[in-house]
């Protein structure tokens, strides 16, 4: 009941919030693009920046935290590309965007805002780090997948060159890299850098969880509900179930332990939706998806928050 009234509850309340100031409109029709905007490329790499720069290079490279998440994410991510082979897709690109639906978490929107109102601030690392991974590894491989299943008149080397430039230059990473630099000198950051990173940083919480019930607003469930609620099934019961697996065989301390595990269980991330939109593939699906499982982790969240945070 504490997980549920002290961490779920402030979570959504705040998500609905957005929901509602965008449903009667109160933030002219540009709020939401704004929004995210503001956080993407503002708020979240100034939070990386002061979180990662704070936090123990052990934190950081706690290679057992990175083989849980990893191995399962690409467990569930194979899963869905499997059954979506013989069932949804008959495309790569259309496959591979099903199977990151079922696999990418919102660890930046919402699992880091979880995470640090669960924990503290020192659980913003481990969901930083997850982040990170999502942007810096799963990511450019979906890319990668969708520019090898539409390339047309680009060469292999042509399309790689982009792709990493479209990585290098994300903010997120930038932020994390700073980030990352002063945590492995030992440097300090300047105090006035401490300070502004640490006041904008602030804002990246509430921020990106307003967003996502902006975001909500203009989303709906069309066709293919069959194939939207099996993909969201799999993000919600099968990636958190196959991660936890994972977290039990190597051991992880309880901080690590939980935050695998319910990084695992949020719902897909809204870049998913946005990557097939400049692909043009898999859109529909893709909203439906975020929609039906972001609904449904209302309750499979406060489950899981309610068993793994400490009252």
């Amino acid at each position: 009941m504490y997980a549920i009234l002290n961490v779920a509850l402030p979570v959504f309340a705040i998500m609905g919030a957005g929901f509602l100031c965008g449903r009667f409109r109160f933030l002219g029709q540009d709020s939401t693009a704004a929004l995210n905007g503001f956080v993407y490329y503002a708020a979240l790499p100034a939070l990386f920046i002061v979180s990662m720069s704070r936090a123990p290079v052990d934190d950081i490279l706690n290679i057992p935290y990175l083989a849980a998440y990893v191995g399962g994410t690409f467990a569930t991510y194979g899963i869905a590309l499997f059954v979506a082979s013989f069932f949804f897709a008959d495309r790569l690109g259309a496959m591979s965007q099903h199977g990151w639906s079922a696999a990418f978490a919102n660890t930046g929107y919402m699992g880091i805002p979880l995470m640090i109102t669960a924990f503290g601030e020192e659980g913003a690392v481990p969901a930083i780090v997850a982040t990170i991974i999502n942007g810096g590894i799963i990511t450019p491989l979906a890319i990668v997948i969708l520019e090898l299943d539409k390339a047309d008149g680009e060469t292999k080397g042509q399309m790689m060159r982009r792709v990493f430039g479209a990585v290098v230059r994300n903010p997120l990473l930038i932020g994390a890299a700073i980030g990352l630099f002063f945590a492995f000198t030992g440097i300090a950051l300047p105090l006035p850098v401490e300070t502004f990173t640490e006041l904008l940083g602030a804002a990246a919480s509430p921020a990106a969880l307003f967003a996502m019930g902006l975001f909500l607003v203009n989303s709906e469930i069309k066709s293919g509900l069959i194939e939207s609620g099996w993909a969201s099934f799999i993000k919600l019961i099968i990636h958190p179930t196959i991660t936890w697996i994972l977290v039990i065989m190597l051991d992880l301390p309880p901080l690590f332990a939980a935050s695998a595990i319910i990084m695992a269980a949020l719902p897909t991330g809204g870049l998913v939706f946005i990557v097939s939109q400049q692909f043009n593939t898999y859109v529909d699906r893709s909203a439906s998806i975020i929609l039906i499982s972001t609904l449904a982790s209302i309750i499979t969240l406060s489950a899981l928050l309610s068993y793994l945070v400490p009252g």
